[in-house]
């Protein structure tokens, strides 16, 4: 997950030095990945901790790590986001581009 969040931060900036949204457009499709492996972390834990109430505060230490990873591959998203909105005028973020394209509708 930290080598993951690691290249999205570096494809961030770079897509930003570059002005490369298909470069950008790759931390998008990572920060999905993220997202499901904090999920996975969350269970994991979540059932570790059930398991063996001693281990509580290492786990949630870990959990913690693992929040604040997906926290960092969030904010990388936003600045790709950002990048293509610069460049190609698409709103991706929540879904905005599908809102705007569904008024008046």
């Amino acid at each position: 997950m930290a080598k993951k969040v690691n290249r999205m931060v570096h494809d961030s900036l770079q897509s930003v030095v570059r002005v490369d949204t298909a470069l950008a457009r790759t931390v998008l499709e990572a920060d999905d990945e993220i997202d499901t492996a904090h999920t996975g972390m969350y269970r994991s834990i979540r059932h570790l901790m059930e398991e063996d109430p001693a281990c509580i505060k290492r786990a949630i230490h870990a959990l913690s790590a693992s929040r604040y990873l997906e926290r960092i591959a969030d904010l990388s998203t936003n600045i790709a986001e950002d990048l293509i909105f610069m460049v190609d005028g698409e709103v991706i973020r929540h879904g905005m581009d599908r809102m705007i394209d569904n008024v008046g509708d």
